[in-house]
């Protein structure tokens, strides 16, 4: 069932989230626009579904998984699905209109629990797999760093965390000047998705794991999987 008794006032609501990305996620008329996965697939030039499916490829009926931060779209849906009602989806996000449409949109899907948290402090638990779907992106650095090191403490022994994002395109991809336009206006905090790996950003945790990544739409996006040995 859903967990409707954790308070939507957990923690306050970040300056970076409120000064940057209000527009996006806490303006309540804007978001049922956004909230579909047709804008998705817009937004990520037609990728979403794949990158969504390596996700789905990285976790199996019954797993426990971990999800930091509500996704825009069908995500979540098809995450719990695949996972079926044997295995627990637990979404997190900060912002309370966030948890709302969340719960909303998956209401009826008994293996999903949401509830309202910071990324950077999640509660201690240990999951199968943690899915982070394009949230780096959207915090400053130091923040990339807590969520990245947070999320690879909640991975069980065999586990694995599963980030997706945005990544350096080839160097003659011809939307790489239309991102930088685009980060440059909407996304301060993304270039840097372009300059660090996730596995540096990671520090000193990224030790316990086996690190993997594969790109796509020529170099655009990145899924990095780091398995707990």
């Amino acid at each position: 069932m859903l967990d409707r008794s954790s308070q939507l006032t957990a923690a306050p609501i970040p300056d970076y989230l409120r000064n940057v990305y209000s527009w996006a996620y806490l303006t309540p008329w804007l978001t049922g626009f956004l909230d579909r996965q047709v804008v998705v697939q817009a937004i990520l030039w037609g990728n979403a579904q794949r990158l969504i499916g390596d996700v789905l490829a990285a976790v199996k009926p019954g797993d426990r998984i971990f999800q930091p931060a509500a996704v825009y779209g069908s995500f979540s849906r098809q995450l719990a699905e695949r996972i079926g009602r044997d295995g627990r989806l637990d979404v997190r996000d900060i912002a309370p209109l966030q948890v709302a449409l969340t719960r909303q949109k998956l209401a009826g899907l008994p293996q999903v629990h949401v509830a309202c948290r910071n990324a950077v402090d999640p509660e201690p638990r240990e999951f199968d797999a943690v899915a982070c779907f394009f949230l780096l992106h959207e915090v400053p650095d130091d923040v990339k760093v807590q969520i990245v090191q947070a999320m690879l403490q909640l991975v069980r022994p065999g586990g694995k965390a599963i980030f997706i994002d945005y990544h350096r395109p080839h160097r003659f991809h011809p939307l790489k000047p239309v991102m930088r336009r685009v980060f440059a206006w909407l996304e301060p905090f993304a270039m840097t998705m372009w300059s660090r790996e996730i596995e540096e950003i990671a520090g000193t945790s990224a030790a316990a794991f086996r690190w993997s990544k594969r790109t796509r739409f020529s170099g655009l996006y990145q899924t990095v999987t780091a398995v707990r040995v």
